[in-house]
C-alpha cells in the first residue's frame, strides 16, 4: 500500500457512512501486521494457506490459533478462508474463529439462484 495515510482517511470516511472493512489474506506477508495495526478494519480474514492444513500441520494450527487470538485482542472478528470440510470447521470452532468460508460451507452459486431460493422459502 503506497499511501497508508490516504487509505486510513478513506476507510474512516466510509466507516462514518456505515461501511465495514476486512483485512484479507492475513498472514501471507509481513506487512499484514503493519496493516492490522494501522488500518481500522472490522474483520481479519485468516489466509487459507494456513487454514487448509490445520488438521495435519501443527505449525499451521498454531498460526491460525495465534492470528485468531491477535485479532480478538484487537477487537476484530475473524474469518477463516479455505474451509474445505466439516473437520476443519469443527477445529476452527474449537479455536474460537468467528466466521468461516469455503467449499466445506457451501459452493459458490450464481446470485440469481441464491435469490430464487430465498423467494421460495
Amino acid at each position: 500500500m503506497a499511501n497508508l495515510s490516504s487509505v486510513t482517511e478513506f476507510i474512516k470516511q466510509l466507516k462514518e457512512q456505515g461501511c465495514l472493512f476486512a483485512l484479507d489474506d492475513f498472514g501471507s506477508g509481513m506487512s499484514s501486521f503493519a496493516y492490522l495495526k494501522n488500518l481500522s478494519v472490522d474483520f481479519l480474514k485468516i489466509d487459507g494457506m494456513f487454514v487448509k492444513d490445520i488438521l495435519d500441520d501443527p505449525i499451521d494450527f498454531e498460526m491460525v490459533k495465534s492470528i485468531n487470538e491477535i485479532g480478538h485482542v484487537m477487537g476484530k472478528k475473524t474469518i477463516a478462508e479455505f474451509v474445505e470440510n466439516k473437520a476443519i470447521l469443527k477445529k476452527l470452532e474449537e479455536i474460537g474463529v468467528d466466521y468461516a468460508q469455503g467449499y466445506g460451507i457451501g459452493m459458490p452459486k450464481p446470485i440469481a439462484s441464491v435469490l430464487l431460493a430465498e423467494i421460495e422459502v
